[in-house]
């Protein structure tokens, strides 16, 4: 089996961060279904999922024409009520029939794809990967109209507390080896805000707790890098100009654009809190290269000292000698 996705994550437009009712209501997809609300160990919603029914090329990195039939299973999630997340993403079988099936077949098999014949598993997932080709199979533009949907809700003000730009994340995962267990082959960082995801998983991995683990990996990757950027002065906060950076004499501008980092981000930080206990272990190849939390405790521990360079001439005053 072959199992892809993608993941839109971005910065909830509303200056107050939504409440659990609340983002029940955002997220109230569908009327005969709950959305799915969590208190430990952060506040988190999951939509209920829904489905699109496909038929259509797969993209191929070899340019092989594979035609599949069936549903892209869709879902939103929303983190702290700050962080909102859209995803698609779906399975594909070794093989497939022959012929079309009616519909009523690929209904009761949710985010399901049959190919037509026998998958060829690299040349899709490298084809995935890669974004494919005009008429192709996209599941991105499933994840982006459910991020459009949302964020026409009315109770978005649009007035964030920051500004950000949201992260596109793309992924694929191909069966183990014989005996082994999941790995994290590649982890890429793209052109405009794009990052892919290889993955490889024993075949009886289940399609949704895949799909939470690279979640989990998108809302991290968008935190540090919005963490990053802040602190680099690049189109964030208050429009603080480059020159204003931490360390620079402009420092009053420079705390007014870190405040928001406190106020809504850095409490977010929680790496594999809802991830699969045999998936968890794919979280320790990012600890150790890049270091995902090693990066982020440093660029912390650079606001804390910003914010307590701040704190000293209110503590400590110079007293100028009497003439």
């Amino acid at each position: 089996m072959l199992v892809c996705g993608e993941i839109r994550t971005c910065l909830l437009p509303t200056r107050q961060a939504l409440d659990i009712r609340a983002a029940a209501q955002l997220l109230g997809l569908r009327a005969d279904e709950r959305v799915l609300l969590s208190e430990r160990p952060n506040l988190y919603a999951r939509s209920p999922e829904t489905l699109t029914g496909v038929d259509c090329p797969l993209p191929s990195a070899n340019g092989a024409r594979v035609r599949a039939v069936g549903t892209v299973v869709a879902r939103a999630a929303l983190t702290e009520g700050r962080v909102l997340q859209t995803s698609a993403y779906f399975r594909l079988p070794a093989t497939g029939p022959d012929q079309r099936r009616p519909w009523g077949h690929y209904l009761v098999r949710p985010g399901v794809l049959e190919p037509f014949g026998k998958l060829p598993h690299e040349a899709v997932a490298h084809g995935v990967l890669d974004g494919g080709r005009h008429g192709d199979l996209d599941v991105g533009l499933i994840a982006d109209g459910l991020l459009t949907r949302l964020l026409r809700h009315p109770l978005l003000d649009h007035c964030p507390p920051l500004r950000s730009r949201p992260t596109r994340l793309r992924w694929a995962a191909l069966p183990a080896h014989p005996g082994e267990g999941p790995s994290l082959e590649r982890f890429t960082l793209a052109e405009d805000e794009l990052r892919t995801v290889r993955l490889r998983v024993p075949e009886d991995t289940d399609s949704a707790e895949i799909a939470v683990l690279c979640d989990d990996l998108a809302l991290h990757d968008w935190l540090l890098t919005t963490l990053v950027r802040m602190l680099d002065g690049i189109a964030l906060g208050s429009g603080t100009p480059p020159r204003s950076r931490p360390g620079a004499p402009e420092r009053p501008a420079v705390l007014a654009a870190l405040r928001p980092a406190v106020d809504h981000l850095l409490h977010l930080w929680m790496p594999r809190a809802r991830v699969a206990a045999e998936l968890a272990p794919l979280w320790e190849a990012l600890e150790e290269r890049p270091g995902f939390t090693r990066q982020w405790l440093a660029l912390v521990q650079r606001i804390r000292d910003q914010l307590a360079l701040h704190a000293i001439p209110a503590l400590y005053r110079e007293v100028e000698p009497a003439p």
